[in-house]
């Protein structure tokens, strides 16, 4: 047996006890890595050479340095060698093969041993590891530095992005037990549009019509839902309907949105230098957005104090913002944006923070991640104004869970009109924008049954 076939069976699980890579692959391999870095240098961080020519010299080395050493591989032991350690110098090592796998949506990584993947919306584990956790953490400095950011015992938490987009978290010792841990979203390559969450089922023909109606509209829009519920894909193609003659600032703490129009700003929050200064919030970057003539602001998501100020926006002219927050349903997205205003430090009364949501808000754009691994926009909601001390909500369109399930776990529902055509139909009207009554035409809801 090879000793790579050996490697490769003892990858299939977690490599605890007896089960262990094979450490003299693992001792050529970081060898021959460690004289790649050494014989090419600045060369791999040279960005005047394509990636073509800097993968060429990269393997030209590796074949050279194999040629040097004595033990004895299999052909079949020497090109997997090879793929890894120029997995490692060019891309992002064991993960790399995962992250260019179109079918994988997140890749999580749980120490050097154990790698998890998402695939269609369910979990399972893959089979590649790292030799240890220095080889892991390697990999993590790697994605860091190339977005200017730091990890280290001091600062072991760390949000990055790859060139592609894709959302990176790291978490490193001492907070990282049995790590360190990465977690990767991966961003998609191809540029969803309307059509393609329609073709999804992620909404229907006139839900989009409708949303498209109060984008052009100029009618403020929260994305709410839950984490990896695609929030950020919606905003992205939401974002899309922005008419071309219009400026728009993006604001986000790691860059992600990809909106088609050439008018875009696009800022990005900063994290602290290692003297703990020069760090840039996402509430700066709102503020100063302010100043910068925007017919649009796009937020990518507000957590925290920024609510206020997106608020504050949106009630003084900015009108066809859009924004994120994470929440359960609609009427939490206002509870949550209630606490999130709160932790801006002012002491302001319920009532009037409710006022300011119920005047800046139109719609509510909710998403659920389903059980059977789907994405789907469940509630169309607007916001219909005060009536005391409570914020009034209507749903426009509503998911129909009441169509149960096929023999495969899927839902058969779909996002229903509920028949009810929405106060600001005036406002569009004004804009020029009509909505025939088909787009609000209602369908029978399936009865759920009763317990």
């Amino acid at each position: 047996m090879s000793l790579y076939k050996r490697l490769h069976d003892v990858q299939a699980v977690p490599a605890t006890g007896a089960n262990r890579r094979d450490p003299v692959l693992d001792e050529l391999r970081q060898r021959i890595h460690h004289h790649l870095i050494d014989e090419l240098g600045p060369i791999l961080y040279d960005k005047r050479l394509s990636e073509d020519d800097l993968r060429r010299r990269v393997n030209e080395q590796l074949h050279a340095a194999l040629a040097q050493e004595r033990a004895p591989l299999s052909a079949a032991d020497k090109a997997q060698l090879i793929q890894d350690v120029s997995d490692d110098i060019l891309g992002y090592g064991p993960i790399d093969r995962l992250l260019k796998d179109d079918e994988v949506s997140e890749v999580m990584v749980n120490g050097p041993d154990q790698v998890y993947v998402e695939r269609n919306g369910k979990l399972e584990q893959a089979t590649a590891t790292f030799v240890d956790d220095v080889h892991l953490r390697r990999i993590i400095d790697k994605i860091v530095g190339e977005v200017g950011r730091r990890i280290d015992e001091a600062n072991p938490l760390c949000d990055a992005r790859l060139p592609d987009g894709s959302r990176v978290n790291a978490v490193i010792h001492p907070l990282a037990i049995g790590g360190p841990f990465l977690t990767i979203r991966k961003f998609s390559k191809e540029k969803l549009q309307i059509d393609d969450l329609i073709r999804y089922g992620t909404l229907n023909a006139h839900a989009a019509r409708f949303l498209q109606a109060c984008v052009v509209g100029r009618l403020n829009v929260m994305v709410s839902g839950g984490t990896g519920t695609g929030k950020t894909t919606t905003l992205n193609v939401l974002s899309s309907f922005i008419p071309t003659d219009e400026r728009i600032v993006t604001v986000e703490d790691a860059k992600e949105l990809q909106l088609h129009q050439d008018h875009v700003l696009a800022l990005e929050a900063r994290p602290a230098n290692i003297e703990g200064r020069g760090e840039i919030t996402i509430r700066d970057l709102v503020k100063n957005c302010l100043r910068m003539r925007p017919d649009r602001i796009v937020v990518g998501e507000c957590r925290s104090g920024e609510a206020l100020d997106m608020l504050q926006a949106m009630n003084t002219g900015h009108d066809g913002s859009l924004t994120t927050v994470h929440s359960n349903s609609p009427r939490d997205t206002l509870a949550r944006l209630e606490t999130l205003v709160l932790m801006a430090g002012f002491d302001l009364p319920v009532r009037a923070i409710r006022e300011q949501m119920a005047s800046a808000l139109d719609v509510i754009v909710h998403l659920s991640r389903l059980r059977d691994g789907t994405r789907r926009i469940t509630h169309i909601t607007e916001v219909q104004g005060m009536e005391g001390d409570v914020i009034t909500l209507q749903d426009i369109f509503l998911f129909d869970f009441g169509m149960g399930v096929d023999e495969h776990g899927r839902f058969k529902g779909h996002l229903k009109a509920t028949g009810v055509r929405p106060k600001f139909a005036e406002k569009l009207a004004d804009y020029g924008i009509r909505l025939g009554q088909e787009v609000f035409q209602p369908e029978g809801f399936a009865r759920r049954a009763m317990a």
